[in-house]
């Protein structure tokens, strides 16, 4: 697996994703294609092979938001010539902003946790061993201030 490539410059571990795993997992294909029923979005717009190897323009964005639809943290990632938003001198930025709007649905909230890992445990080592967990504890672990 090639990491670097599957992980967002903004965070987000697109080799866990739903999207990205239902090209060979079974399940994940039966989730997609229930959403694509639900949704009336062809399957193949549902799939993804991560925002890097599409440039910044993933099929269902470019499909929900237009053709000139481009993610703004990947935009300014490519701008600043950083691998990760996390190297970049303004981290935090309002492109990393977490909103409350389909939090429970949508692991966009994740992004500075995830970059502040990857500074701290390297990609290989957060990609193998705790990216997965954050996403689970986001969706199924209760708040609590401990």
């Amino acid at each position: 697996m090639d990491y670097f490539q599957m992980t967002a410059p903004c965070g987000l571990d697109c080799f866990n994703c739903t999207f990205y795993l239902a090209h060979d997992n079974g399940e994940a294909m039966r989730q997609v294609e229930l959403w694509s029923d639900q949704l009336k979005i062809p399957t193949e717009i549902m799939l993804c092979q991560g925002c890097r190897n599409h440039d910044g323009q993933i099929p269902l964005q470019k499909h929900l938001f237009g053709d000139e639809h481009r993610c703004a943290a990947y935009e300014c990632s490519k701008t600043k010539k950083v691998a990760f938003c996390g190297e970049c001198e303004s981290f935090p930025c309002d492109h990393l902003h977490p909103y409350a709007d389909k939090a429970n649905t949508l692991p966009h909230n994740t992004k500075v946790f995830n970059l502040c890992l990857i500074n701290k445990m390297g990609l290989e080592e957060w990609a193998k061993s705790k990216a997965a967990d954050v996403k689970t504890t986001y969706f199924t672990k209760p708040w609590s201030l401990s």
